[in-house]
C-alpha cells in the first residue's frame, strides 16, 4: 500500500513536461509565428517597437524595427547556443518599460543612440526566444522573426494614426511602460 501511495506521488511529476515562460510551444513554423502573439512580454514590445519607429523621425523608419530583427536573430542564435543568464526575463521585461517610457515622453533619440538600443532590446527578446525552441529549429525562427515583423508593422500603422493624437500616443506609450514594470514585478 505504502509503495503504491509513492508511485501515486511519483509518477505525475515524471510526466510533467518542461515549464516555459509562455505556453502553447510546439515545433516549426506555426509554433514560431504563434510564439511572438503568445507572451504578453513579447507582444507589447514588437508592438512598441513599431509605434516608436512611426514616431522617431528617423530619415528611415525601417531601420528600427530592422534593428531590433537583426538583434533577435543572433539572440536567438545565442539562446540555442549558450545558458541564459538567471534574471534575462526581467531584462525583457525592462525593455518593455524602457520603450514605453520613450513613447510616453516622447523621446527623439538620435540613430546612434537608438539603433543600437532596439538592436539590444532584440537581443534580449531573441535569446528568450531561443532558449525555448524544440524541434525545427531553423522553421521556427523564421516564424519568430516573420510574426514580429507583423507586429512591428501594425505597431508602425497604429503609432501613424496616434501621431495626430499626440495625448492619446502618450498614454499608449504610459500603458506600455505599466505593463513592462508589472513584468518586472511578477517575473
Amino acid at each position: 500500500m505504502r509503495l503504491l501511495r509513492a508511485a501515486a506521488l511519483i509518477l505525475p511529476t515524471l510526466a510533467a513536461g518542461p515549464a516555459l515562460a509562455h505556453g502553447g510551444h510546439a515545433e516549426g513554423l506555426a509554433a514560431g509565428l504563434a510564439h511572438p502573439l503568445l507572451g504578453v512580454d513579447h507582444l507589447v514590445a514588437m508592438l512598441a517597437i513599431g509605434l516608436w519607429a512611426s514616431q522617431a523621425g528617423l530619415a528611415r523608419a525601417w531601420a528600427l524595427p530592422a534593428a531590433f530583427l537583426g538583434g533577435m536573430a543572433g539572440g536567438i542564435g545565442l539562446g540555442l547556443l549558450a545558458p541564459l543568464p538567471t534574471g534575462i526575463e526581467h531584462g525583457v521585461a525592462a525593455s518593455v518599460l524602457a520603450l514605453g517610457l520613450i513613447l510616453a515622453i516622447s523621446v527623439r533619440l538620435p540613430g546612434t543612440v537608438a539603433l543600437p538600443l532596439a538592436g539590444l532590446f532584440g537581443l534580449l527578446h531573441g535569446a528568450v526566444h531561443g532558449a525555448e525552441i524544440g524541434g525545427s529549429v531553423a522553421l521556427t525562427a523564421v516564424g519568430m522573426l516573420a510574426a514580429s515583423s507583423l507586429l512591428h508593422a501594425a505597431g508602425f500603422a497604429i503609432g501613424r494614426v496616434a501621431t495626430r493624437h499626440v495625448t492619446l500616443a502618450r498614454i499608449g506609450g504610459a500603458g506600455i511602460a505599466a505593463a513592462g514594470l508589472a513584468l518586472m514585478v511578477v517575473g
